[in-house]
């Protein structure tokens, strides 16, 4: 069953298509990379105000569920 977001979106306009937060220029990318670097939810809503506190979770959802989604492929390759 496909989740629905209500916050994530996609516009080949902004960022190349990546997926962002509606209303915004803030890709689910630039949200992990936060993360990433020790940011919590709170934190990045407090230093970007104009995200939805809903709308950063759900960008860290969608983030889990398309790793889930990742195929991962192995090959050796011999000369």
């Amino acid at each position: 069953m496909d989740k629905e977001y209500i916050y994530i979106t996609f516009n080949p306009e902004i960022l190349n298509g990546k997926p962002i937060i509606k209303g915004t220029r803030i890709s689910v990318e630039f949200i992990m990379e936060l993360i990433a670097s020790g940011a919590s939810v709170d934190d990045i809503v407090k230093e970007y105000p104009h995200l939805p506190l809903d709308g950063v979770k759900e960008a860290v959802i969608y983030a889990a569920n398309s790793v889930k989604n990742e195929v991962l492929i192995s090959a050796r390759i011999t000369a």
